[in-house]
C-alpha cells in the first residue's frame, strides 16, 4: 500500500523553499550525540545524511577519542569532542546546554556505545533537549536507555525511535506488551505505552506509529501540544529497497529523520509555511519522509552496486532519491538548470 497522497502533500509542506528567502540555519541546524573509542562511521553517517537531504548546519557531538576519525571523513561536519570519559556530567551540562541551544533537533545513539559515561552523557542530553522543545530521534544503543527507564522519553511526544527487530522486540519487553499481540499491532501499542511518542518499527516494510491517547497538562506542555490533540495513525512505508543490507543503513535513517524534524521545528518556528501543520503531526510526517528517502537511496544504489553495496555507496544517492520522491516545481538544483 503506498504512502497516502495527504501524507505526501503534507511532508511537502515541511519541505523548507529553496527560493532565497531563507538564510543559513533556516533550513535545519542538526546535531549527533555519537561516537566512542569504537565507533566513529555511524555518528558521521547520520550527521552526513542530514546534510545530503537538504539540513544546512550538522554537528557531531563526540568523545575526543573518536574526533579525529570524523573530522577526516568530512570537513562539512562540525565535530564537538566534549564528551571526556573522566568529566562528570554536572560539569558537561553548562556546555551541553549552550550548544544544543543552537539547534533544532537531537540524535542520539549513532556509535554511541554502552560505556557507562556514554549513556550518562546521552541522558543529561536528552533531558537537556527536552527542556528546550527540541525534537529527538534515538536509535542503537540510545534505545537501551529507554528499556532500562521509560520514563526518560514516555509523555514527550517530539520524539521518534527507530528500534530494528531485536530492539523492537526488548522495547515490547520494557513496557509489558503482549508477545501474542499481532505484529502489525505492536508498534501501536508501543507508542500508546510510551505516550504518545512515535515509533518506526523496521523491517521489510517500515511501519511507523503514532498512538497518543489522552496526555497530562505538563506532558503537553512540555511537548507543545495541545492537550485535547489525541490521535491514532499508522503509516506503512513499502517503497522498494535494496536487496543488500549491510551495518549503517539505519543511521542515514536516523539522520534523514532528523533533518526533517530541524525542518519541521524551523515550520512550527514560522521560517517558513503558515503553521497549519500540528506538531503533534510533525515526528510522523518527518519519519515517514525519512524511511522513504532512506529506502529510495538504497534502491538507486543497489542497482548500481549489487551484492558490493556498502552504506557509504547510499550517501551521494540521497539527493536523487529526495528528487525522485518530492521534487515538483520549483525543486531546482537536481539535473536541472538553476536560473537565478
Amino acid at each position: 500500500m503506498p504512502v497516502s497522497k495527504h501524507i505526501l502533500e503534507q511532508i511537502k509542506k515541511l519541505i523548507p523553499p529553496l527560493n532565497g528567502t531563507l538564510h543559513k540555519g533556516q533550513s535545519g541546524r542538526v546535531g549527533v550525540l555519537g561516537g566512542a573509542l569504537d565507533y566513529t562511521g555511524a555518528p558521521f553517517f547520520a550527521a552526513i545524511s542530514a546534510l545530503r537531504i537538504g539540513a544546512d548546519l550538522s554537528h557531531v557531538i563526540c568523545s575526543p577519542t573518536a574526533a579525529g576519525a570524523i573530522k577526516s571523513y568530512s570537513p562539512d561536519l562540525i565535530v564537538h569532542p566534549i564528551l571526556h570519559e573522566d568529566q562528570t556530567v554536572d560539569a558537561l551540562r553548562p556546555t551541553l546546554s549552550s550548544l544544543l541551544s543552537r539547534l533544532h533537533v537531537l540524535v542520539v545513539g549513532p556509535g554511541l556505545g554502552r560505556e557507562d559515561y556514554m549513556q550518562k552523557f546521552a541522558k543529561l542530553a536528552i533531558n537537556i533537549a527536552k527542556d528546550q522543545s527540541m525534537f529527538i530521534v534515538m536509535d542503537a544503543d540510545a534505545l537501551l536507555l529507554v528499556g532500562n527507564d521509560p520514563s526518560i522519553v514516555k509523555g514527550y511526544r517530539r520524539v521518534v525511535l527507530t528500534p530494528n527487530v531485536v530492539e523492537f522486540k526488548r522495547l515490547g519487553e520494557s513496557v509489558d506488551i503482549d508477545p501474542k499481540t499481532p505484529a502489525e499491532e505492536r508498534a501501536a501499542l508501543i507508542s500508546r505505552a510510551l505516550g504518545g511518542i512515535t515509533i518506526v518499527q523496521k523491517g521489510a516494510k517500515d511501519i511507523i506509529c503514532t498512538n497518543t491517547g489522552a496526555t497530562s497538562e505538563a506532558d503537553a506542555k512540555l511537548s507543545k501540544v495541545d492537550p485535547q490533540d489525541s490521535t491514532e495513525e499508522q503509516v506503512i512505508v513499502d517503497v522498494p529497497g535494496g536487496l543488500k543490507r549491510c551495518g549503517g543503513q539505519g543511521d542515514i535513517l536516523s539522520g534523514t529523520i532528523g533533518a526533517a524534524l530541524a525542518w519541521g521545528k524551523c515550520f512550527e518556528d514560522g521560517a517558513f509555511g503558515n503553521k497549519d501543520i500540528p506538531t503533534s503531526k510533525i515526528p510522523l510526517l518527518a519519519a515517514t519522509a525519512g524511511s522513504m528517502v532512506t529506502r529510495t537511496a538504497s534502491r538507486r544504489a543497489f542497482a548500481k552496486q549489487g551484492r558490493s553495496l556498502v552504506t557509504e555507496d547510499m550517501i551521494p544517492e540521497i539527493g536523487g532519491a529526495f528528487a525522485e520522491l518530492f521534487g515538483g516545481e520549483g525543486e531546482k538544483g537536481w539535473g536541472a538548470e538553476v536560473k537565478l
